[in-house]
């Protein structure tokens, strides 16, 4: 059985661990996680934080890379205003709602969509998009408090469709004022 059968069949039969450092599989010693980086105006970057890799996000990197299914046509990264911290089961269809994902463009950032994840090739268990990172210009009437970040398969802001392949509740919230240039990334690390 190749290293892609295995991780499926540990997820369906739910024996994986979900640890403040991502998803770890025992039997096969292997961790996925990521984190998030932000910097606002060009300043220093800081790391935001580490996130989760749900359920749906670990079945949606398998089934591309290893599997049959057809790579999407983007990744998007999406931000949000809730408190919760994200959950193993939470998907595309219910990470609008439950994260509380910010939609405004107005109240939020001016793009019609969900910014675009570009990565660079590796050549090492980790990728990011760190040589062209999202970029977001802050609207608000007068503060807009972020919480944290996610990435999905869909750009539609508050959409439900696709996969939640990642999202992370940020260790402080980040206060921006309008104006504000928000630059995003995120790197996601397969270790065994």
């Amino acid at each position: 059985m190749n290293l892609r059968q295995e991780l499926a069949a540990e997820i369906r039969a739910e024996r994986f661990d979900v640890i403040p450092k991502g998803i770890f599989f025992p039997r096969q010693g292997v961790l996925a996680n990521g984190e998030y980086f932000g910097r606002v105006n060009g300043g220093a970057w800081d790391k935001e934080g580490d996130n989760l890799i749900p359920i749906e996000g670990l079945a949606h990197i398998l089934n591309v890379a290893l599997g049959t299914t057809a790579k999407p046509a983007g990744h998007y990264l999406a931000l949000f205003s809730g408190a919760t911290a994200p959950a193993p089961n939470w998907s595309a269809a219910s990470f609008a709602a439950v994260a509380s994902e910010i939609v405004s463009q107005t109240e939020g950032y001016t793009a019609a969509t969900r910014p675009v994840w570009t990565p660079a090739n590796t050549t090492t268990g980790s990728i990011d998009n760190m040589a062209a990172v999202a970029s977001l210009t802050i609207a608000t009437a007068s503060q807009l408090n972020v919480t944290g970040a996610a990435m999905l398969t869909s750009s539609a802001r508050g959409g439900t469709t696709g996969a939640l392949v990642s999202a992370s509740l940020y260790a402080a919230p980040r206060v921006f004022q309008n104006g504000d240039i928000y630059e995003l990334g995120y790197r996601i690390n397969l270790t065994v």
